[in-house]
């Protein structure tokens, strides 16, 4: 059986590292004879630093400076150190130093490379490559130091907050207000650290859909109100240099500005040189040619309409201005062209058109930067939506233009590059979302995107080398902040993250930002796993009041239990941690929590109230009750948010999401409806209502849902085998008006027990359950039938006294052959979570891997490692389920097959869609397409919609299969196709009923 990776730290396979993520540490807080001492007894060492050095690297160095002194409390020296300086100006320091600097650039590091013969060929000419090391006598009177160097700008740079991550300052300090780790002393070894070229060569984010919460913010802590002059936008140099900082302390280096009303290059002169000082390369969106802001900045400055057919000469001078303006900083330029306001051009648009706005636009790039071959200055061609049906219609763009492939805005990669794609010059890439807006409907509010499924999708993008630029819609950014990190982290270095060791990053984002021990840690990752896990199961946004069943596998009940168990680890948490550490967890784990686990509360209890209005069940006005308070708590957790820190994160939360009616957020969050009854009225049928599990009738009276016919239906039937994964049954007992009565459950057999078997209802405790289990031990092999009376007195009251309800149950007592192990048919299914396989075989080297904790319910298993190998149905790697059933559909020897695959999309293209092979036994095996074509730049049928498979991140996929007659089966997953993830199998056998994360996992014998 597979192995099952569990959200503890036991169970992780842990990096090195102090207080950083994902690295190999060069830093320690006690000395040894092979460290050098940055801090040791209050005494810091200098910091040399050559005066020709980049801006940005200098800047960083000062950010270090800092961070040494907010974890020591002792500020080193900075110093701008020339060797070519007079001897006064270039006296050495008291003590051994860090020199920091640039290969080509810092006169002062040039020097000591070439003096002192380091060797720097491990990153020489290699992209923001860096390593650090310590060095006898390096300069004139100086006998040792610690070297800083980097291949270029960003690798100095991203060598300094590498360090200040692990000696205890985290990327978040400022944007989520995690506290600094205090240490005395910092030692650093002599060998140093170092990192090669990244796997993803521009690294960055895209702030998007940015109204109401982070425009609201900045404006509050930005401006004066009144934002820029022309656009009104609060996203001036004051908040792009606090956001520049935190990229890069992430290892980041590629932004996407701000756009919904906002024009980077127009609202603060200095945006974008501050970009370029600090080190961070500047694009536009995908809707966006030519570094200017479209529509904000041609609804300005541009003339006539955006329309290139009629308009080509303005458009293109509207596009020449932006390429001046961005010449003299660091671009990357989104070519070709999307209708205004993120809309699609006209249906009228034909290729050639196209094919010369992207002429047109080289052009410019030609004349602008005076060059004949613009492959030098990059540019992003991004394939969203319909501009991939363009390059799928024949569109093609010159060979050194990057190719940025999307999602479907929902997390599903629509396309990644063929094997003949991965030539082109100008590689690839992938935009990709954890925040949209738009169909099936918008999801901005809080944390839904699970790590597990991002890095499935992305290391697909590693292994098919679209590895050009990787650029993350984040949002607001608040609440995606570990997300955001994770995406940065991954495309730094993809090499060191698998699914075995995947957790271990929360795990050390967890202790990095809240000094835990590593037991707590271990509970922060299973919170921080189960909270994205739920809130992915459907986006917040979709939660509706029956969108759990309320009937079938106590799904309902299940999910309410799980987030309020996950509520109560993160309070006990947060009530452990100092006061100053507090609000970082708050926005970063307990608010999502929180705000989660009452949302879904809500709405469970909305569909309690609805539910028990149509039975006439007094407690209908409890449930509604509830549901008024929950909504009302929700307002409280945003204030709350808002609070903290005297305001400092005033209005990141306004985002409505409650009450959604079509895509758009609503204009005001709205409560579910809720019903009433008359509390004074009784009703119709008697004092006592009884509502049995597996039904959403009541009786006794009449309900729709008791019988097809709707009235005069027969009492209910409820059924129970041995083997059913939820070991009893239960029946709510409650009141159908004003008037008390007690109750008495029996039975005409001794073989059911009641849990209790009598008590007392009224309008303060208006429902009970009573649970009936089963002697098993008194049965004997087969089916068991029993008559249950409930019987209720309300003395003295017209008008009734006694009255009776009988109900039937079936006990079924099954038994499996001798020597049978495997997973057992219990109320007519077979549910097996797909991890938990019985054999598995592994062919060419790849063999099924779990991915723990993707997925709705435990976790999904793919093909790994990942390549393009492909297989015939039967023939590649194979997971078997051993299973026996007692039934067939209708005794015809046929069952259906029910596979729960993780959403995906035809990344290989359509030619080669995914898919798997299904097999009983010794029959044929069955090919699986799960996802049907799609139309150039659509999507496949299926997808839209509130009851598609994106709104239910699950695909469904139904097989029929014969000949599976009751007895021992097995049941074989074999691999067709790479980067399908499957997440769990049901068989069918006649009892399936309706559930939204399907029924739970069978019996294992």
């Amino acid at each position: 059986m597979l192995r099952v990776l569990a959200y503890t730290l036991g169970t992780l396979t842990l990096l090195q590292g102090v207080d950083a993520i994902g690295q190999t540490t060069c830093v320690s807080f006690t000395s040894s004879k092979d460290s050098f001492a940055i801090v040791n007894n209050k005494k810091a060492a200098s910091i040399l630093i050559s005066p020709d050095e980049w801006p940005g690297v200098q800047l960083a160095a000062s950010n270090f400076q800092a961070d040494i002194e907010s974890v020591t409390s002792v500020k080193p020296s900075l110093t701008n150190y020339s060797v070519s300086a007079t001897p006064a100006a270039s006296k050495p320091p008291a003590s051994a130093p860090v020199i920091i600097g640039t290969l080509g650039k810092s006169s002062l590091i040039d020097h000591i490379v070439n003096a002192s013969k380091i060797d720097v060929s491990s990153i020489e000419g290699k992209w923001e490559a860096f390593l650090t090391q310590a060095v006898n006598n390096p300069l004139p009177g100086v006998s040792s130091a610690y070297l800083v160097i980097g291949a270029d700008k960003r690798g100095t740079i991203f060598a300094l907050y590498d360090h200040s991550e692990q000696i205890g300052v985290s990327p978040w300090n400022w944007w989520a207000d995690v506290p600094t780790t205090i240490h005395s002393n910092i030692f650093v070894a002599n060998s140093g650290c170092a990192h090669g070229t990244p796997s993803v060569k521009y690294r960055g984010i895209f702030l998007n859909d940015e109204q109401p919460a982070l425009q609201n913010w900045a404006f509050e802590k930005f401006t004066n109100g009144t934002g820029a002059p022309l656009t009104g936008s609060p996203f001036n140099h004051f908040f792009y240099t606090k956001l520049f900082e935190l990229i890069l302390r992430m290892k980041g280096n590629f932004l996407w500005p701000a756009q919904w009303s906002s024009a980077f290059g127009t609202d603060d002169p200095q945006n974008q040189f501050l970009a370029d000082y600090y080190g961070v390369a500047m694009g536009t969106s995908h809707e966006e040619p030519m570094m200017r802001s479209t529509p904000v900045e041609f609804s300005l400055f541009g003339q006539g309409a955006w329309d290139y057919t009629t308009n080509s000469a303005n458009i293109n001078e509207f596009w020449l201005v932006g390429t001046e303006r961005a010449k003299p900083f660091e671009s990357l330029f989104t070519v070709g062209m999307r209708g205004f306001g993120d809309l699609p051009l006209s249906e009228t648009t034909d290729i050639g058109l196209l094919e010369g706005v992207i002429a047109n636009q080289t052009e410019i790039l030609q004349n602008v930067f005076n060059v004949t071959d613009t492959s030098v200055v990059p540019q992003v061609w991004c394939l969203y939506k319909e501009v991939e049906g363009y390059y799928d219609d024949g569109m093609r763009v010159p060979d050194y233009v990057t190719l940025l492939w999307t999602d479907d805005n929902w997390g599903n990669v629509r396309r990644y590059p063929t094997v003949a794609e991965r030539n082109r010059t100008g590689g690839a890439g992938v935009y990709y979302h954890v925040d949209y807006v738009g169909d099936p409907v918008d999801y901005k509010w809080i944390t839904s995107s699970q790590i597990e499924k991002i890095f499935q999708q992305m290391s697909l993008a590693i292994q098919r080398q679209a590895t050009t630029v990787w650029v993350l819609n984040v949002g607001d950014l608040k609440p995606y902040e570990r997300e955001t990190e994770f995406w940065l982290t991954y495309a730094w270095n993809s090499t060191i993250w698998s699914p075995s060791n995947l957790h271990a990053f929360v795990s050390q984002w967890a202790t990095r930002e809240f000094d835990l021990t590593s037991d707590r840690a271990a509970l922060v990752t299973s919170i921080v796993g189960n909270l994205t896990r739920f809130n992915s199961r459907r986006k917040p946004e979709m939660i509706t009041s029956n969108t759990f069943s309320l009937a079938n596998y106590r799904e309902a009940e299940t999910v309410l239990s799980d987030w309020a168990a996950l509520e109560a680890a993160s309070t006990s948490v947060y009530n452990s941690l100092s006061k100053s550490m507090q609000p970082a967890f708050f926005q970063l784990v307990h608010h999502p929590v929180l705000a989660s686990n009452n949302l879904n509360q809500m709405y469970v209890a909305a569909g309690k109230n609805n539910l028990r209005a149509s039975q006439a069940f007094l407690s209908t006005n409890q449930y509604a009750d509830s549901v008024e308070q929950l909504f009302e708590n929700d307002f409280t957790f945003e204030q709350q948010y808002h609070s903290l820190l005297d305001g400092k994160w005033d209005h990141m939360m306004d985002q409505t999401h409650l009450g959604y009616f079509y895509w758009q957020q609503p204009m005001t969050n709205s409560m579910p409806m809720i019903s009433r009854v008359q509390s004074k009225k009784q009703a119709l049928p008697g004092v006592m209502r009884i509502a049995p599990e597996g039904s959403l009738g009541a009786w006794p009276g009449d309900n729709p849902n008791q019988c097809a016919q709707g009235y005069s239906c027969p009492p209910f039937t409820m059924t129970l085998d041995n083997f059913s994964p939820i070991s009893n049954r239960f029946v709510d007992v409650g009141a159908g008006g004003p008037q008390p009565f007690t109750f008495t459950v029996s039975s005409n057999v001794s073989w059911l027990q009641f849990t209790p078997s009598k008590g007392s209802i009224s309008p303060n405790a208006p429902e009970q359950r009573v649970f009936i289990s089963v002697d098993w031990s008194k049965l004997s092999a087969g089916d068991s039938f029993a008559q249950i009376n409930f019987n209720a007195t309300a003395p003295g009251e017209f008008p009734l006294g006694p009255e009776s309800e009988p109900m039937f149950f079936v006990a079924t007592k099954n038994a499996v052959a001798g020597g049978f192990k495997g997973f057992v048919e219990g109320t007519g299914v077979v549910s097996i979570e797909a991890a938990h396989a019985t054999r598995q075989t592994t062919v060419q080297g790849i063999s099924w891997t779990e991915i723990s904790g993707l997925g709705r319910t435990l976790s999904a298993v793919t093909p790994m490692p990942l390549d393009d190998t492909t297989f015939d149905a039967g023939a590649g790697p194979t997971l078997e389920y051993d299973f026996f059933t007692f039934n067939s559909q209708s005794d015809s020897g046929n069952v259906t097959a029910h596979i729960l695959m993780t959403p995906a999309l035809n990344s290989n293209t359509d030619a080669n869609p995914l898919s798997y092979s299904l097999q009983f036994d010794s029959q044929p095996p069955a090919a699986i397409v799960p996802i049907g074509s799609e139309v150039p730049g659509g999507l496949p049928d299926g997808w839209d919609g509130l009851d598609g498979w994106v709104s239910n991140n699950i695909i469904w996929t139904i097989a029929n299969f014969t000949g599976v007659n009751p007895g021992a089966h097995t049941l074989k997953l074999s691999m067709m196709t790479p980067s399908v993830a499957i997440q769990k199998i049901i068989i069918d056998t006649g009892g399936l009923q309706t559930s939204y994360l399907g029924p739970p996992e069978s019996i294992l014998v």
